[in-house]
């Protein structure tokens, strides 16, 4: 722990002038160019671990958070998906020629050897339609702005209070990098129990038995 400690006195009085300075004395940081996005909430605020915007590139910056929204909301269904199924199903067939109902194919990871190829190529045709033709170009060059409007529905309009909005678009930031370390914790759970939220002790192969 000390010799933690004293690497992070010697890094942080190298940059702010003391080993428990302010880090608004460290002027020359290059995040100060991004200190003011969306995104940067407290407690952490601006958190960029492995210097991805040390660069200061603006257009990185916003290819970045392009990527990092399009992964939240991905996430943000995923998680929802994996939950939904445990208390609905669709009736009636997913692939009536093969004989297999909406109610047999398994939530989770077991999910994916259930469904049929086609019925994969028609998931894949979809996600990439939207992406190419639905979704388009950027609104005003804001990432992950397709010019839906509010909750991305088009006809709700946009939202027009521009504190609102930005109360909204961290909110979905925020939700987002939450879904996808959800989403992570539940391909992880199912993969080794069986079940998104499944029994620890159904993992008989743990080399901590």
């Amino acid at each position: 722990l000390a010799m933690m400690a004293i690497i992070g006195m010697f890094f942080q009085d190298g940059l702010t002038g003391s080993a428990w300075g302010d880090w608004a004395n460290y002027t020359d940081s290059p995040l100060r160019a991004f200190e003011g996005e969306l995104g940067v909430q407290p407690p952490v605020g601006f958190w960029d671990p492995l210097g991805l915007s040390a660069d200061g590139d603006v257009a990185f910056f916003k290819r970045r958070r392009e990527v990092e929204l399009k992964h939240g909301r991905i996430s943000m269904f995923a998680a929802i998906g994996y939950i939904v199924p445990e208390y609905f199903r669709f009736p009636g067939d997913l692939s009536p020629k093969l004989g297999i109902s909406f109610a047999d194919v398994p939530n989770g990871l077991a999910a994916i050897s259930k469904v049929p190829g086609q019925g994969w190529s028609q998931i894949v045709g979809f996600l990439g339609t939207y992406e190419l033709f639905i979704n388009g170009e950027q609104k005003n060059g804001e990432p992950g702005n397709y010019g839906k409007g509010n909750l991305g529905l088009g006809f709700l309009g946009s939202v027009s209070d521009p504190e609102a909005r930005k109360k909204k678009l961290s909110a979905e930031l925020a939700n987002g990098r939450l879904a996808m370390v959800a989403i992570i914790g539940m391909f992880f759970q199912d993969g080794l129990t069986g079940s998104a939220w499944g029994d620890w002790a159904l993992y008989t192969d743990s080399p901590l038995r």
